[in-house]
């Protein structure tokens, strides 16, 4: 039976289920509209739609690949990104200390932004928002929602927390934009000096404006003068006298002598960059660089400087103190004068208006105006900050404007011009614009006075400091040569008053070989109890000075030689017994 049905013969007469229906192969796809037949109709239908389903999945492929991986010429997002390169592309560089400390930085962040066309429920999605960011307002969120245009902010600068939370929705239309965020480390400490960017990460005020181009150009650090040990230093030192002395407000600064790089700017009171919130109206006010003023006595350095290096005044020169100096418009006075002749040492150690307008006066007034101008006195500062004040200069220069320029009054000008002078003083002669680059060795000095009359000049401040107003900022060991200086304050209707001061105290150390110079200045320190009811310069800023020079020099790595005071104290004893 096996063998029945496996015979050849016997195979062509069995047949499989479906194998009885026969058709040739060769033609049975050719034609399938010739046959009418529910074979071929069925066929037929079968490949439209095959064709139509890769028609279909053809169409969706192209279009997620335009969606998900590439972006469309006529995409809003796009367009917006194209028409703002500058803040999106921007790379601002680090600002550095002089030691390559970081005091401002740029940080990635996202910004949020909309497409209102592309929300479905403004109400729902403006409460989802403030729920995530509560600093959101519901009604301006909403009235933004609810826009006609194709962008529209809603937060700048999310945290990467605040971007998960806001995906986490899955709102349509909300997206977000690369950016970055100006943080400076140090909060309060640099606020005048560095300044601050506006939300798009532009520079507005201080350095950041300045040198804005360079820092949006170039990823390079830019590197600054300042030391950010000496500039936290001070500014502990100045903020307690600031509290102690009840003032308005204070400003030091730090120079090197010899370049006259800034090594520290303080102007109290100041704010923090990175919020911008200010708590009283002067604390973005920069009074180091900005605000100029009648400083007083301390503008005897520079007469005196002048009246030496004309030639018609020698140090040994007397002039004539005992009474008052009657000009034409002007009565000129001491406070609390020696009424006697004075030597041009006694002249500043006593801080004698009479004798410095005599000096003065004897030089003349167009050999007093040369001089300032040449030390800068009458132009604005050529220094990288935004803040920079216009000194205010007599039209005409008088008999009486000679006499009182001589001692401080008369013309207006920043502490920045006046520690810069001083620089040019006692360095040997030469005036350097300041910096607060780090640049190494500058070669934009000129001279301004002989280096005969310079030590000249350092001789007679160090007697200041050792015998006269300057005594509270003797720091032994550093040899400080300064000069005081009290101004009193304009009124409201053009007079000055009495007890309403500006004090100042400008010094070097070590004045044999000057190496830092600095400027202490206060505004409207009140009389105390431990000061016996004096508001001049010796009673607040002169021993804040000290202090601040007390615990920055070891910080500059200036070595205190006690070796010198004991010398000078030995030969006062011997010339005591020689009498």
């Amino acid at each position: 039976m096996v063998r029945k049905y496996s015979s050849k013969k016997n195979k062509q007469s069995f047949y499989l289920p479906g194998e009885e229906i026969s058709f040739e192969k060769k033609t049975a796809f050719q034609c399938f509209t010739s046959e009418k037949d529910s074979i071929s109709v069925c066929k037929n239908r079968v490949l439209v739609a095959i064709l139509a389903f890769l028609f279909v999945y053809t169409i969706i492929t192209i279009r997620l690949f335009n969606v998900c991986i590439s972006f469309s010429e006529d995409s809003v997002a796009t367009k917006h990104i194209a028409n703002r390169p500058h803040i999106l592309n921007i790379k601002r560089a680090d600002i550095l200390d002089r030691n390559g400390t970081i005091i401002a930085t740029s940080l990635p962040t996202v910004n949020l932004y909309v497409n209102p066309k592309k929300i479905l429920n403004v109400q729902k999605s403006a409460a989802e928002l403030v729920n995530v960011l509560p600093e959101l307002d519901y009604a301006t969120t909403l009235k933004k929602l609810k826009g006609n245009g194709h962008f529209v902010y809603l937060k700048r600068n999310l945290s990467p927390s605040q971007q998960y939370e806001i995906n986490t929705l899955g709102i349509p239309g909300l997206e977000f934009e690369n950016g970055e965020k100006r943080v400076y480390p140090h909060k309060n400490l640099f606020s005048h000096i560095i300044g601050t960017t506006d939300i798009d990460n532009v520079g507005i005020s201080g350095i950041e404006k300045n040198v804005d181009s360079r820092l949006r150009e170039s990823s390079i650090p830019l590197r600054l003068s300042i030391d950010a040990g000496i500039q936290d230093t001070i500014r502990e030192i100045l903020g307690e006298a600031l509290k102690k002395y009840e003032a308005i407000g204070a400003t030091a600064i730090v120079m090197d002598v010899k370049t006259s790089e800034v090594v520290a700017m303080v102007s109290l009171p100041d704010y923090d960059p990175n919020t911008n919130k200010i708590e009283t109206a002067n604390a973005k006010f920069n009074m180091a660089s900005k605000g100029v003023y009648e400083l007083g006595s301390v503008l005897k350095v520079f007469n005196t400087a002048m009246a030496l290096e004309s030639g018609k005044v020698k140090v040994a020169d007397v002039f004539d103190a005992s009474k008052p100096l009657k000009l034409k418009y002007n009565l000129i006075k001491d406070y609390r004068g020696e009424n006697r002749p004075l030597s041009v040492a006694e002249i500043l150690i006593y801080s004698s208006n009479i004798g410095s307008a005599r000096m003065a006066l004897k030089v003349g007034g167009n050999e007093q105006r040369n001089f300032l101008e040449k030390i800068g006195f009458f132009d604005e500062m050529k220094i990288e900050l935004a803040e920079k004040g216009q000194p205010i200069v007599s039209p005409t220069w008088t008999e009486g404007t000679i006499a009182s320029v001589s001692f401080g009054y008369g013309l207006a000008i920043t502490p920045l011009h006046l520690i810069t002078g001083y620089c040019s003083m006692i360095n040997g002669g030469i005036y350097h614009n300041p910096s607060l680059v780090k640049s190494g060795n500058k070669n934009d000095g000129y001279r301004v006075i002989s280096d005969n009359t310079s030590k000249s000049m350092k001789e007679l401040m160090r007697v200041v400091v050792t015998d006269g107003s300057g005594k509270r900022a003797n720091i032994a060991g550093y040899e400080v040569a300064g000069k005081t200086g009290t101004a009193n304050k304009l009124s409201d209707d053009g007079k000055y008053v009495n007890k309403k001061v500006r004090t100042s105290f400008v010094a070097a150390f070590p004045v044999s070989n000057p190496q830092y110079a600095l400027m202490v200045m206060m505004d409207e320190p009140k009389p105390l109890k431990d000061t016996w009811g004096f508001v001049t310069s010796g009673w607040n800023t002169t021993p804040t000075a000290g202090k601040i020079i007390t615990a920055i020099a070891p910080q500059l790595d200036v070595e205190a030689n006690f070796d010198i005071d004991e010398l000078r104290n030995s030969r006062i004893i011997e010339a005591t017994y020689n009498r």
